[in-house]
């Protein structure tokens, strides 16, 4: 997995949630907290 340098924005990204709506980074640009939940599974 590679690196991510710290305080470097964060790409744009589209994903759906549980409901099938898209998500999209972007949508909370400008906003103060965003928190990403992101499940790597493991074999």
């Amino acid at each position: 997995m590679p690196r991510v340098d710290l305080n470097t924005a964060a790409p744009d990204f589209e994903l759906p949630d549980f409901n099938g709506n898209l998500f999209r980074l972007s949508d909370y640009q400008g906003k103060k907290h965003v928190l990403l939940v992101l499940n790597r599974g493991f074999a």
